[in-house]
């Protein structure tokens, strides 16, 4: 079966270049527009984003017991404060959905529940403090709230419809960890040592990627001031503990899952980011195969047509950590209705083109496929509810 699929790829590929349009200037343009936002993506999100998360990845998978995910992140964990850390997650971290991959990844490999790890998949880059705010000032207090609140609920509902969908085979999952007999081995740590490690590289991802805000004035701006200051220090911090309180052994197993995870994620990651680019073009430069116009012309009133049609697209482009919001801004001032954009806001941030595939890659094409949809329908039928208000 597998090489079945390989060789319909290379097909799709083959006929793809075929008959590729290339002397289009459409077609010229999508292609262009493909590889500058290839070049966006690596300047500005790789190195501050893409790279420590996959250290963070790299630490969940080596220095945190998997007793201890299975305990409190588990199939047979308490529920509501395993889906209440999940669900609360993105508020503290502020990323995007390709930067949440490797650290969904670190822990559902280490154990995690695929209900709980995919509640906290989608609350990582939906529910960013920051993004809400310029929501509720950018679009409206009203829509910035009915984001906030839509988003909290929605990753404890995509999560547990995961873990029903799913049940049995998350129990035959749970049986097999139960199975391989883990034991805890001695550290040079104890719990208050891990805690400080894993805050300071979670703060200085914060930190090193904290956008400007609109508002010149205010705490996010006086944050903003200072961002090299906090994210320095607490990279030191992390360097310090490293050093201090690790084997050379556990620095190494270290590194080595880090790369582990960067050969999995960022080849596939960028193919995919160079796909959406060719489709969809950079945000606000209307360059991509399919115009801005084709998308703002469906997404008007307040149809099933138009709420499902803009969660699909939310679900397909990609938004980096506050995109959204001036993209919105554009398509609402165009005639794009209050439901379409509160469906657009619930599906786009937690999902893209590019992590669909390392998901996929995860969990493979059903529990994907589930997932999608779940988010698509739920962002469908709040948008039509809220336009219907």
């Amino acid at each position: 079966m597998k090489e079945r699929w390989k060789f319909l790829l290379i097909l799709a590929a083959f006929l793809l270049f075929f008959f590729l349009p290339v002397e289009l200037p459409r077609v010229q343009g999508a292609l262009l527009e493909g590889f500058l936002m290839l070049q966006d993506y690596a300047r500005l999100h790789v190195l501050l984003c893409l790279v420590p998360a996959f250290f963070i990845a790299g630490a969940i998978q080596n220095f945190i017991s998997k007793e201890a995910v299975l305990k409190y992140f588990g199939p047979k964990s308490n529920k509501f404060l395993a889906y209440s850390v999940a669900s609360v997650s993105g508020a503290i971290l502020a990323v995007c959905s390709c930067t949440v991959l490797p650290m969904f990844m670190g822990i559902y490999y280490a154990g995690a529940g695929l209900g709980v790890a995919t509640t906290f998949l989608y609350s990582g880059p939906a529910i960013n403090v920051l993004a809400i705010l310029m929501t509720g000032r950018v679009l409206g207090l009203e829509l910035g709230a009915v984001r906030a609140i839509g988003a909290v609920i929605f990753s404890v509902v995509v999560g547990l419809g995961m873990a029903l969908i799913f049940l049995k085979s998350e129990r035959q999952r749970a049986e097999a960890a139960g199975l391989v007999g883990l034991s805890s081995e001695p550290t040079r740590r104890n719990l208050g040592q891990n805690i400080l490690y894993f805050a300071a590289m979670i703060l200085f991802l914060v930190f090193a990627n904290w956008g400007q805000p609109a508002e010149p004035v205010g705490f996010f701006n006086a944050v903003f001031a200072v961002k090299w200051y906090l994210a320095g220090a607490f990279l030191l911090a992390t360097l310090a503990m490293t050093w201090r309180w690790f084997s050379g052994e556990e620095r190494k197993a270290w590194v080595g899952s880090t790369w582990t995870f960067a050969k999995q994620i960022l080849p596939l990651l960028l193919g995919g980011v160079f796909v959406a680019g060719v489709l969809l073009g950079r945000p606000g430069e209307n360059a991509g195969i399919i115009p801005d116009k084709f998308i703002a012309g469906l997404v008007g009133g307040n149809s099933l047509w138009a709420n499902l049609f803009a969660s699909l697209s939310g679900a397909l482009m990609y938004f980096a950590t506050l995109t959204e919001i001036p993209i919105l801004q554009g398509l609402l001032g165009s005639g794009m209705g209050k439901g379409p954009a509160l469906a657009l806001l619930l599906s786009g941030p937690a999902l893209s083109l590019p992590s669909m595939i390392i998901i996929l890659r995860t969990i493979g094409a059903k529990r994907t496929l589930a997932f999608i949809g779940l988010v698509v329908i739920l962002s469908t039928v709040a948008g039509l509810i809220y336009g219907m208000l």
